[in-house]
Order: C-alpha cells, then structure tokens, then sequence
C-alpha cells in the first residue's frame, strides 16, 4: 500500500485538476450564453427564427430528392 503522503498528494492535484476543468468548463458555458445573447440582440426586430419543424421538414424533403435523384441514375442505396 502506497505511504499516506503520497496519496494525500495524488488527491490533491486530483481534486485541484478537477477543478480547474469545473471553471473552465463554467467560463466556456458564459461566454457561450453572452454570445447567443448578442446574435438575438443583433437581429434585426421583424426577423424571426424558423421554426423546428420546418427545419426538419426541409431535411426530409432534401433526403427524398436525394433518394429520388439516386433511383433516377440507378444507384443502389
């Protein structure tokens, strides 16, 4: 079994490493936020964001033509 000491240490620099990356991680997720905050303060007013769904429609639509333009050159998917 390792000396006392020596794990006191190894927990330390453990617990000193975790965080570090705890803060890192926090400062990264504000400066995220205040970026985001600043694209919606940018927009113009009358813009609005589209919404989720037709995000996912238009892929879907974007596959099948995919699909349909593959079929049509004969490839096998």
């Amino acid at each position: 079994m390792p000396p006392v000491e020596s794990l006191l240490v190894l927990s330390t620099a453990t617990l000193a490493g975790l965080a570090m990356l705890g803060g890192l991680a926090a400062w990264s997720w504000a400066g995220w936020l205040k970026l985001k905050t600043r694209e919606l303060d940018v927009r113009p007013a009358g813009a609005e964001l589209p919404a989720v769904g037709q995000r996912i429609d238009l892929a879907d639509l974007k596959e099948r033509i995919r699909k349909l333009e593959a079929i049509a050159a004969g490839v096998d998917l």
